[in-house]
């Protein structure tokens, strides 16, 4: 069997989920690229919780998280199914303590970007929360752990933004970021491509424009799971690397088996 990439894609608004533009058309690309998988573990910026929560129905629920949208987003249903048997695994995987937990489903940070990528719906799909409570270095742990997944066909997927302060946005930069933000999405990608992850993980010592950038972690801290799923052989694709709104970037990361 071929061993999945991971992936990491910058989310943004819900509204992409029923837009065609530049991420849109990205997301459709890559999934015509990579290989189809056997199921997708996701892990979302908005399954935010105490613990570490696994999802294990058979058929997740559609979540809409969100408010203030046209009338058309909250029709979308992503019904996809779910994964128990490897929702499962993942939780055998994982060292730490995990729960199961069916209260959630899929939510738009997860199928605002598979409605793209895989809109006939039919790839099992299972979310594994963020731990509000973990330090960094336990969320890349868990990306380690969750790594065997790959080779079993699941595609480890993290959804967010390396960039996110909503208290920043400003509407006049459509398709333009703040300095801060700019830099950090740099610092960033800049110690993806060299591999130090331990600069990722300390990231909060990076200074102002961290911050700013991650005034809260909730949407950092998926690309630490995909992080840690990596080799140290793996191919690094850099997509849709644009700021939007001054405080948000959509930069997202491919790596695939090399």
């Amino acid at each position: 069997m071929t061993r999945m990439p991971v992936l990491f894609a910058g989310h943004g608004s819900p509204i992409n989920a029923i837009e065609d533009n530049q991420f849109t058309r990205e997301w459709k690309r890559l999934a015509a690229e990579i290989p189809q998988p056997t199921a997708i573990c996701s892990v979302s910026a908005h399954w935010y919780t105490k613990g570490t929560l696994i999802a294990n129905q058979e058929k997740p629920q559609t979540i809409y998280d969100m408010y203030g949208f046209p009338q058309e987003l909250y029709e979308l249903n992503y019904d996809a199914p779910g994964s128990p048997q490897f929702a499962h695994l993942a939780q055998e995987l994982v060292t730490s303590e995990t729960n199961y937990d069916c209260s959630w489903g899929i939510d738009h940070g997860t199928w605002s970007v598979l409605i793209h990528m895989y809109p006939e719906k039919q790839i099992p799909v299972f979310q594994i929360s963020v731990d509000a409570y973990a330090p960094p270095a336990e969320h890349y742990r868990i990306g380690q752990e969750l790594s065997l997944l790959r080779d079993q066909g699941v595609l480890i997927f993290g959804t967010g933004n390396v960039v996110h302060n909503l208290r920043r946005v400003d509407w006049n930069r459509e398709t333009e970021g703040f300095a801060w933000a700019l830099e950090f999405d740099d610092f960033i990608r800049t110690n993806i491509k060299a591999r130090t992850h331990e600069n990722i993980l300390n990231y909060g010592e990076y200074g102002e424009a961290a911050n700013l950038a991650v005034p809260t972690p909730d949407h950092f801290y998926p690309l630490l799971y995909v992080l840690g799923a990596t080799a140290a052989t793996d191919k690094i694709t850099v997509f849709n690397r644009q700021p939007v709104l001054g405080s948000l970037t959509m930069t997202g990361y491919l790596f695939t088996d090399n």
